[in-house]
């Protein structure tokens, strides 16, 4: 079940830090902290790999919301939009253990903006994301350059390299549907 709960006390969190002055660009990392509950484990009692993904939701909306780009999804009447993610996972998370979920814009391109998240434990990184995100108007992506516009970031430019370039390039060589 999604954590609805979870997910309306983050926004409420993150706009209560934005009102104080604790605000993100996307030049920013987001941090958020929580516990791995008994609701987020599976029959090994680690935190299952599909709940990683959905808790990933709650530290990009702690960035749109503390970015200010919450505020204009809702006056615009955009949307968010994932379309291809990658992950890797190195340390088990277990019932109870405080984590901190990282959020960071890592580049950007004329459509996509590409996101890494981590969660880690203790110090110690547990699992990172690589996320191609967009913003939607009428159910379609629009391109980063109006986003930025309205953000009042719009001389701002990080492409994508290293790494996140690597994937780009290598997911375009992605049939799709897969083949059997």
């Amino acid at each position: 079940m999604y954590p609805f709960i979870r997910y309306a006390s983050t926004i409420a969190h993150a706009a209560l830090q934005a009102k104080r002055g604790h605000t993100l660009t996307f030049k920013d990392t987001s941090e958020i902290h929580f516990r791995c509950r008994l609701s987020d484990i599976d029959n090994f009692l680690e935190m299952n790999n599909g709940r990683v993904l959905t808790l990933y939701d709650l530290g990009r909306t702690d960035f749109a919301v503390r970015s200010g780009l919450g505020r204009q999804l809702l006056k615009q009447r955009w949307g968010l939009v994932v379309a291809g993610s990658t992950i890797q996972y190195r340390k088990r998370i277990r019932a109870f253990d405080k984590v901190t979920l990282k959020t960071r814009v890592v580049g950007f391109d004329e459509r996509w903006i590409y996101i890494e998240q981590s969660m880690w434990v203790k110090g110690k990184p547990c699992s990172s994301a690589l996320l191609r995100t967009g913003v939607t108007e009428g159910g379609k992506v629009i391109k980063t350059a109006r986003i930025l516009e309205v953000m009042g970031q719009s001389d701002w430019q990080l492409p994508p390299t290293g790494y996140v370039a690597e994937w780009i390039i290598s997911d375009a060589d992605r049939p799709w549907p897969p083949q059997d």
